[in-house]
Protein backbone atom coordinates (compact mmCIF):
# COMPACT_ATOMS: atom_id res chain seq x y z
CA UNK A 1 0.00 0.00 0.00
CA UNK A 2 1.10 3.78 -1.28
CA UNK A 3 0.87 6.42 0.73
CA UNK A 4 2.45 9.96 0.30
CA UNK A 5 4.11 12.15 3.10
CA UNK A 6 4.61 15.59 2.91
CA UNK A 7 5.73 18.47 5.28
CA UNK A 8 5.16 21.31 3.39
CA UNK A 9 1.18 23.30 3.08
CA UNK A 10 0.46 24.91 -0.15
CA UNK A 11 -1.41 28.57 0.12
CA UNK A 12 -2.47 30.06 -3.57
CA UNK A 13 -4.49 33.29 -4.21
CA UNK A 14 -7.52 32.89 -6.40
CA UNK A 15 -6.67 36.10 -8.73
CA UNK A 16 -10.45 35.77 -10.51
CA UNK A 17 -11.44 36.00 -7.32
CA UNK A 18 -9.18 39.37 -6.01
CA UNK A 19 -11.00 42.14 -5.36
CA UNK A 20 -10.74 45.83 -3.73
CA UNK A 21 -7.75 47.86 -3.20
CA UNK A 22 -6.18 50.60 -1.01
CA UNK A 23 -7.71 52.89 -2.95
CA UNK A 24 -11.02 51.18 -2.65
CA UNK A 25 -10.89 51.10 1.17
CA UNK A 26 -10.52 54.77 1.30
CA UNK A 27 -13.17 55.61 -1.17
CA UNK A 28 -15.27 53.61 1.18
CA UNK A 29 -14.62 55.85 4.02
CA UNK A 30 -14.85 59.17 2.25
CA UNK A 31 -18.30 58.40 1.20
CA UNK A 32 -19.72 59.30 4.23
CA UNK A 33 -18.16 63.04 4.18
CA UNK A 34 -18.24 63.56 0.57
CA UNK A 35 -20.79 60.93 -1.03
CA UNK A 36 -20.01 59.90 -4.64
CA UNK A 37 -16.73 62.90 -4.63
CA UNK A 38 -14.62 60.33 -2.69
CA UNK A 39 -14.45 58.65 -5.72
CA UNK A 40 -11.95 61.04 -6.96
CA UNK A 41 -10.35 62.00 -3.71
CA UNK A 42 -6.21 60.97 -2.64
CA UNK A 43 -3.81 61.14 0.41
CA UNK A 44 -4.41 57.59 0.71
CA UNK A 45 -1.81 56.63 2.93
CA UNK A 46 -2.57 59.57 5.50
CA UNK A 47 -6.57 58.08 5.33
CA UNK A 48 -5.88 54.30 5.62
CA UNK A 49 -3.45 55.28 8.65
CA UNK A 50 -6.05 57.57 10.15
CA UNK A 51 -8.46 54.60 10.02
CA UNK A 52 -6.44 52.24 11.36
CA UNK A 53 -4.76 54.37 14.45
CA UNK A 54 -8.68 55.45 14.85
CA UNK A 55 -10.05 51.84 14.96
CA UNK A 56 -12.70 52.54 12.44
CA UNK A 57 -12.93 49.44 10.63
CA UNK A 58 -15.74 49.36 8.18
CA UNK A 59 -14.17 50.76 5.37
CA UNK A 60 -11.46 48.10 5.33
CA UNK A 61 -14.59 45.59 4.17
CA UNK A 62 -14.41 46.71 0.91
CA UNK A 63 -12.36 44.13 -0.38
CA UNK A 64 -11.99 40.57 -0.98
CA UNK A 65 -9.19 37.29 -0.83
CA UNK A 66 -9.83 33.97 -1.86
CA UNK A 67 -7.18 31.69 -0.67
CA UNK A 68 -6.92 27.88 -1.93
CA UNK A 69 -5.38 26.00 0.88
CA UNK A 70 -4.00 22.10 0.79
CA UNK A 71 -3.11 21.46 4.95
CA UNK A 72 -3.79 18.54 7.33
CA UNK A 73 -7.31 18.31 8.62
CA UNK A 74 -6.28 19.64 12.12
CA UNK A 75 -4.81 23.23 10.67
CA UNK A 76 -8.24 23.43 8.71
CA UNK A 77 -9.87 22.68 12.09
CA UNK A 78 -7.84 25.74 13.56
CA UNK A 79 -9.09 27.81 10.77
CA UNK A 80 -12.60 26.95 11.35
CA UNK A 81 -12.41 29.04 14.67
CA UNK A 82 -12.17 32.35 12.24
CA UNK A 83 -16.17 32.84 11.48
CA UNK A 84 -16.67 36.77 11.21
CA UNK A 85 -15.83 37.83 8.00
CA UNK A 86 -14.84 34.23 6.53
CA UNK A 87 -16.46 32.18 4.28
CA UNK A 88 -15.39 28.42 3.26
CA UNK A 89 -15.55 25.29 1.42
CA UNK A 90 -13.87 22.30 1.90
CA UNK A 91 -13.43 18.87 0.53
CA UNK A 92 -15.80 16.32 1.28
CA UNK A 93 -15.12 12.95 2.40
CA UNK A 94 -18.88 11.94 2.28
CA UNK A 95 -19.16 12.76 -1.78
CA UNK A 96 -15.04 12.04 -2.58
CA UNK A 97 -12.65 9.11 -1.55
CA UNK A 98 -10.01 10.93 -0.06
CA UNK A 99 -6.49 10.41 -1.36
CA UNK A 100 -3.79 9.20 0.89
CA UNK A 101 -1.48 12.52 1.68
CA UNK A 102 -0.41 12.71 5.24
CA UNK A 103 1.77 15.40 6.82
CA UNK A 104 4.70 14.55 9.02
CA UNK A 105 6.43 17.71 10.88
CA UNK A 106 9.62 19.02 9.16
CA UNK A 107 12.76 18.30 10.40
CA UNK A 108 13.67 21.49 11.27
CA UNK A 109 10.23 21.85 13.57
CA UNK A 110 11.08 21.96 17.52
CA UNK A 111 9.15 19.10 19.07
CA UNK A 112 9.50 19.94 22.69
CA UNK A 113 6.91 21.74 24.71
CA UNK A 114 8.36 24.00 27.52
CA UNK A 115 6.74 26.83 29.92
CA UNK A 116 2.75 26.85 31.12
CA UNK A 117 -0.16 27.38 29.46
CA UNK A 118 -0.38 31.04 27.47
CA UNK A 119 3.19 31.02 27.58
CA UNK A 120 4.78 27.82 25.73
CA UNK A 121 7.70 27.91 23.70
CA UNK A 122 9.01 24.73 21.37
CA UNK A 123 12.85 23.53 21.25
CA UNK A 124 14.18 21.36 19.08
CA UNK A 125 14.22 17.27 19.69
CA UNK A 126 17.23 15.33 19.85
CA UNK A 127 17.91 12.90 16.74
CA UNK A 128 15.61 9.94 18.54
CA UNK A 129 12.69 11.95 18.85
CA UNK A 130 12.70 13.05 15.35
CA UNK A 131 13.17 9.38 14.44
CA UNK A 132 10.24 8.35 16.35
CA UNK A 133 8.28 11.13 15.39
CA UNK A 134 8.67 10.35 11.73
CA UNK A 135 8.39 6.29 12.49
CA UNK A 136 5.38 6.93 14.37
CA UNK A 137 3.18 9.12 11.97
CA UNK A 138 3.70 6.74 9.19
CA UNK A 139 2.80 3.51 10.58
CA UNK A 140 0.06 5.12 12.19
CA UNK A 141 -1.13 6.86 8.80
CA UNK A 142 -0.38 2.97 7.02
CA UNK A 143 -2.73 1.66 9.78
CA UNK A 144 -5.52 3.72 9.39
CA UNK A 145 -5.62 4.19 5.67
CA UNK A 146 -6.05 0.20 5.15
CA UNK A 147 -8.48 -0.12 7.31
CA UNK A 148 -10.40 2.79 5.61
CA UNK A 149 -10.43 0.83 2.18
CA UNK A 150 -11.00 -2.45 3.66
CA UNK A 151 -14.55 -0.63 4.61
CA UNK A 152 -14.68 1.08 1.13
CA UNK A 153 -13.73 -2.35 -0.52
CA UNK A 154 -16.76 -4.19 1.68
CA UNK A 155 -19.19 -1.45 0.42
CA UNK A 156 -19.11 0.92 3.85
CA UNK A 157 -20.09 4.20 2.63
CA UNK A 158 -17.43 6.69 2.34
CA UNK A 159 -18.85 9.10 5.01
CA UNK A 160 -18.60 6.51 7.92
CA UNK A 161 -15.30 4.75 6.22
CA UNK A 162 -14.04 8.19 6.74
CA UNK A 163 -14.41 8.00 10.41
CA UNK A 164 -10.89 6.23 10.85
CA UNK A 165 -8.59 8.90 9.02
CA UNK A 166 -6.61 10.77 11.53
CA UNK A 167 -5.94 14.67 11.59
CA UNK A 168 -2.53 14.14 9.73
CA UNK A 169 -4.64 13.60 6.44
CA UNK A 170 -4.63 16.22 4.19
CA UNK A 171 -7.69 18.14 2.49
CA UNK A 172 -8.08 21.26 0.64
CA UNK A 173 -10.60 23.91 1.19
CA UNK A 174 -11.07 27.65 -0.30
CA UNK A 175 -11.19 30.35 2.63
CA UNK A 176 -12.52 33.71 1.46
CA UNK A 177 -12.00 37.14 3.54
CA UNK A 178 -12.00 40.74 3.55
CA UNK A 179 -9.17 42.63 4.54
CA UNK A 180 -10.74 43.24 7.88
CA UNK A 181 -11.31 39.63 9.07
CA UNK A 182 -8.02 38.74 7.55
CA UNK A 183 -6.19 41.23 9.85
CA UNK A 184 -7.74 39.61 12.38
CA UNK A 185 -6.65 36.02 11.91
CA UNK A 186 -2.90 37.42 10.87
CA UNK A 187 -2.58 39.35 14.51
CA UNK A 188 -3.86 35.54 15.95
CA UNK A 189 -1.91 33.21 13.98
CA UNK A 190 1.02 34.75 13.38
CA UNK A 191 3.84 35.82 16.08
CA UNK A 192 5.80 39.30 15.45
CA UNK A 193 7.75 41.24 18.26
CA UNK A 194 6.28 44.02 17.28
CA UNK A 195 2.74 43.30 17.58
CA UNK A 196 0.45 45.63 20.77
CA UNK A 197 -0.88 41.60 21.46
CA UNK A 198 1.76 38.55 21.54
CA UNK A 199 0.12 35.57 20.01
CA UNK A 200 1.72 32.15 19.93
CA UNK A 201 0.27 30.47 16.70
CA UNK A 202 1.08 26.49 16.13
CA UNK A 203 3.83 26.57 13.61
CA UNK A 204 2.14 24.86 10.99
CA UNK A 205 -1.01 27.80 10.80
CA UNK A 206 1.18 30.20 10.93
CA UNK A 207 3.45 29.14 7.62
CA UNK A 208 -0.25 29.34 5.99
CA UNK A 209 -0.71 32.83 7.75
CA UNK A 210 2.66 34.01 6.48
CA UNK A 211 1.53 33.05 2.88
CA UNK A 212 -1.13 34.93 3.13
CA UNK A 213 0.27 37.67 4.91
CA UNK A 214 2.67 37.99 1.88
CA UNK A 215 -0.40 38.15 -0.77
CA UNK A 216 -2.08 40.57 1.65
CA UNK A 217 0.89 43.16 1.46
CA UNK A 218 1.60 42.49 -2.23
CA UNK A 219 -1.93 43.63 -2.91
CA UNK A 220 -3.13 46.12 -0.35
CA UNK A 221 -0.28 47.17 0.60
CA UNK A 222 -0.69 50.72 2.11
CA UNK A 223 -3.19 48.80 4.03
CA UNK A 224 -0.35 46.07 5.28
CA UNK A 225 1.96 48.81 5.47
CA UNK A 226 -0.16 50.89 8.28
CA UNK A 227 -1.84 47.69 9.94
CA UNK A 228 1.95 46.52 10.71
CA UNK A 229 3.09 50.12 12.24
CA UNK A 230 -0.09 50.20 14.37
CA UNK A 231 0.66 46.98 16.26
CA UNK A 232 -0.47 44.81 14.19
CA UNK A 233 -4.25 44.78 15.85
CA UNK A 234 -7.20 44.70 13.53
CA UNK A 235 -9.67 48.14 13.33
Amino acid sequence: MTISLRSDISVSLDEVNLAGSDAKICKAARVSTLGSAAAGSGEARGLLNYLMKNRHGSPFEHGQMSFLVEAPIFVAREFMRHRAGWSYNETSGRYKELEPVFYVPKDSRPLVQEGKAGEYRFVAGTYEQYGITRWEHEQAYRTAWSAYQRMLKAGVAKEIARDVLPVGLFTSFYATCNPRSLMHFLSLRTKNTDATFPSFPQEEIEDVALAMEAAFASHFPLTWEVWDRNGRVAP
